[in-house]
């Protein structure tokens, strides 16, 4: 079974990406984020149209996430609970059942967090420490459970081309990586560097400077897996060509294979 995340940066600008690319690969569930619409203005026919089901959360020309599968949801969630007061569109989770057994897919878009000088940062650092929350009363639960999308957070100076560069950045900032690792710590298993600690592993580059040119790029999206999840993790990837298509989205599909047969 295959589960992907990709901040596709507008929906409608990267509709053409994104069917391309459902039919190139196949995924059984997608994780989109930035889709940049309101859910009525989603065109979710062309996708329904390649077999998926499709549940979103949306806002006007901002943030949206969205979640597509092959298999039924047999629930689906939108909103992260801590904070009442914030309407922004960042996090959408789905149940599907597998071979019997749940899967819980959540599909993120984490603050941004910059500057760190002004209210955008306390407000990253809040949601994050909500996001924990959200993560313990999971793994309570002992299910197979995956986070997946843009966290906009850099975990590790070999998630970077330049860590220099992005020494005050709040994707970089001591902080944001603190709180990132609270959660792997909490037992969730980063799915890409599970089975690889090559170098290079960037999932988004700048539309600036020749970025993408340079390889000068950070590694931003992830997919954190549920012990009960990543005992059935075969495989994880970076469709990075999509990227080299003719008006990209600055992010690029990330990916893990599990293997939900075997028991347990």
């Amino acid at each position: 079974m295959r589960i992907a995340t990709w901040n596709v940066n507008s929906i409608r600008q990267r509709l053409d990406h994104l069917l391309a690319w459902l039919k190139e690969t196949s995924p059984d569930i997608v994780c989109l984020q930035e889709i940049k619409c309101l859910d009525e203005a989603f065109p979710r026919e062309p996708i329904e149209a390649l077999g998926y089901n499709v549940v979103t959360h949306g806002q006007k020309t901002f943030n949206g996430v969205a979640l597509l599968s092959r298999l039924p949801f047999d629930e689906t969630r939108p909103g992260l609970a801590g904070d009442p007061d914030d309407v922004h569109a960042r996090f959408l989770e789905g149940l599907v059942s597998v071979k019997g057994a749940a899967l819980r897919v959540a599909c993120l878009y984490l603050p941004n967090g910059n500057p760190p000088g002004t209210e955008k940062y306390p407000y990253k650092l809040k949601w994050m420490s909500r996001l924990l929350d959200y993560a313990k009363e999971r793994l309570t639960a002992e299910e197979r459970f995956i986070l997946a999308g843009d966290f906009n957070v850099i975990p590790a100076p070999a998630d970077v081309h330049n860590p220099a560069a992005w020494a005050g950045d709040a994707l970089f900032l001591p902080a944001t990586r603190e709180r990132f690792q609270a959660l792997i710590d909490l037992g969730l298993t980063d799915a890409l560097r599970a089975v690889t600690d090559a170098p290079a592993q960037y999932t988004f580059w700048d539309y600036q400077a020749g970025a993408w040119q340079k390889n000068n790029g950070i590694r931003i999206d992830h997919m954190l897996l549920s012990p009960q999840a990543s005992d059935h993790l075969l495989a994880a990837g970076i469709d990075r060509h999509v990227r080299s298509w003719e008006k990209p989205s600055d992010h690029v599909p990330v990916w893990i294979d599990l293997d939900l047969e075997a028991r347990g």
